[in-house]
């Protein structure tokens, strides 16, 4: 325990020497910042395919004092394929935008890390059997998606690491004639969001 509380407040110090504050006691209640470049997967349980992720960055801020976090995660559209009915080939172009900060903690003792993130998806491109299928400029989720994630064994605040966790997607509005088909094939529950963060950026 206290050798990961001595190595997040290494950290602590050289983030606070990135930003030129002065690492004294008083100055260790600082936030500190870091920037990791992610990629990852999001299986999509109800339709059992996966949607590559990336690469992307994530910019969280940790308060000292309390192991407060806050993030913002900046990721590039993302391209699906699947079979609807095991048979006509769909493939889906969907943006991940934030709906509001991700919010989480730290924990000063071992570097784990949790958040929740709220997360609109956005199809903005569907083909079904090759052909073009016109979904307008608002086909997206009726709420943001809210999703846990947890760090995973090996994690770490400064090397990075893998950070996942279970979501469920939900309906779509706002896809012209295609919002009937998009909802029998993309939401539901059990999805799962796996993301690889690399080493940190600090300052």
């Amino acid at each position: 325990m206290r050798v990961r509380k001595a190595s997040v407040l290494l950290v602590a110090a050289m983030a606070a020497s990135a930003v030129g504050v002065s690492a004294s006691p008083a100055a260790a209640a600082a936030d500190i910042n870091a920037t990791y470049p992610i990629n990852g997967v999001s299986h999509i349980n109800s339709n059992d395919s996966d949607l590559p992720l990336g690469p992307g960055s994530l910019h969280a801020t940790v308060d000292l004092d309390s192991g407060a976090l806050t993030a913002g995660v900046s990721l590039p559209p993302a391209t699906g394929n699947f079979k609807e009915l095991g048979i006509i080939p769909v493939s889906a172009t969907v943006e991940l935008t934030e709906a509001e900060p991700t919010t989480g903690s730290l924990n000063l003792d071992t570097g784990a890390m949790q958040s929740t993130s709220h997360i609109t998806l956005r199809v903005t491109r569907l083909t079904i059997a090759g052909l073009p299928a016109p979904v307008g400029s608002r086909c997206r989720t009726v709420r943001p998606a809210e999703i846990p994630l947890a760090s995973q064994s090996g994690f770490s605040v400064l090397r990075g690491g893998v950070v996942s966790g279970t979501y469920t997607i939900p309906p779509f509005e706002h896809c012209l004639l295609n919002t009937g088909l998009i909802n029998l094939t993309i939401p539901g529950p059990g999805n799962t969001l796996t993301l690889t963060l690399g080493p940190a950026v600090l300052g």
